[in-house]
């Protein structure tokens, strides 16, 4: 299977004010992601308040997005319920309108608390879009399935033929590597979380990545993997470290999902509110993070439309 190279974003999903979903935006915000240097985008995942949504509204924005995708620009799409035949058949609706991949995260309930399960989750799921590549969206924090992932590639080497690898969102950078090196890095090992970027690509395999935040910082983002492929360190160091201080404001602001949705607005991309249960942020909050981006000179770094 194809592996992915560079950063793929986990776009947040448009709302009209009404809370229905807003379609319109979706061609100007795959362009600048595009422009910014982003190879793809993951759907329908947490970001993109994936399971506040019908299963027809998240295929009617798979459908938007593959549409709308330039040349070479992956769609991959999160198709992860907690039933299992909801998710198989959007894993099917995926491959039948010709987007590159699917993934999925274990369910926030039933809570999985063996890899046996997970691995029968996985598999009725993988099998609806068996043309596809998939990637397990391994994400404890969000549905506590603390599981072993080197454990998990054991259990799913040879038995699922298009499971690709695995969207990594957790704190173990050791945990990760072990991974990446599992039989010479047989399976496709995407790091997901954007502050620890340059740390995975010091252990030397690091090669694609999926995030949030680049959805407004991807160009800062991208542009760590290519001082450190050009051997400037400096740079990459200093990155980094910028990208850590934009997180530092969203988690004053309830994260990326409010928070980073927020500064969607504030870059000149206007994609509505957070769905319930979100607090979405108020006038006062949007000033004052505004303030503290200001602050960081975020404006004069961030993504351009």
């Amino acid at each position: 299977m194809e592996r992915i190279k560079g950063l793929i974003d986990a776009p947040f999903t448009p709302f009209y004010e009404n809370g229905e979903i807003n379609l319109e935006p979706i061609e100007a915000y795959a362009k600048m992601l595009v422009k910014n240097g982003l190879q793809g985008v993951f759907i329908n995942g947490s970001s993109g308040e994936g399971y506040m949504l019908t299963e027809e509204e998240r295929m009617q924005l798979a459908e938007r997005w593959v549409s709308v995708a330039p040349e070479g620009f992956k769609v991959i799409v999160h198709v992860g319920s907690c039933c299992v035949k909801a998710s198989r058949m959007l894993a099917e609706h995926a491959q039948k309108i010709g987007a590159w991949g699917i993934g999925a995260m274990a369910p926030p309930f039933p809570k999985i608390g063996r890899i046996e399960e997970l691995v029968k989750y996985i598999e009725e799921i993988a099998s609806g879009a068996p043309e596809l590549p998939f990637y397990y969206y391994h994400i404890p924090a969000f549905n506590g399935a603390f599981l072993p992932m080197v454990k998990l590639l054991e259990a799913v080497d040879g038995r699922i033929p298009n499971f690709a690898g695995i969207k990594y969102t957790f704190e173990s950078m050791y945990e990760y590597n072990q991974c990446r090196l599992y039989k010479n890095g047989k399976f496709d090992m995407l790091h997901g979380q954007d502050e620890t970027i340059l740390p995975c690509l010091a252990m030397g395999g690091a090669q694609g990545g999926i995030g949030g935040t680049t959805n407004y910082n991807g160009k800062e983002l991208v542009g760590i993997i290519d001082a450190w492929k050009a051997g400037d360190l400096e740079t990459a160091r200093e990155r980094q470290n910028f990208s850590q201080e934009v997180i530092n404001v969203i988690c004053h602001f309830r994260g990326n999902i409010v928070g980073g949705k927020r500064i969607m607005k504030l870059i000149g991309l206007d994609l509505g509110k957070n769905r319930t249960p979100f607090q979405n942020m108020t006038d006062a909050e949007e000033a004052q993070m505004k303030a503290e981006l200001e602050a960081i000179h975020f404006f004069e770094r961030c993504n351009k439309l």
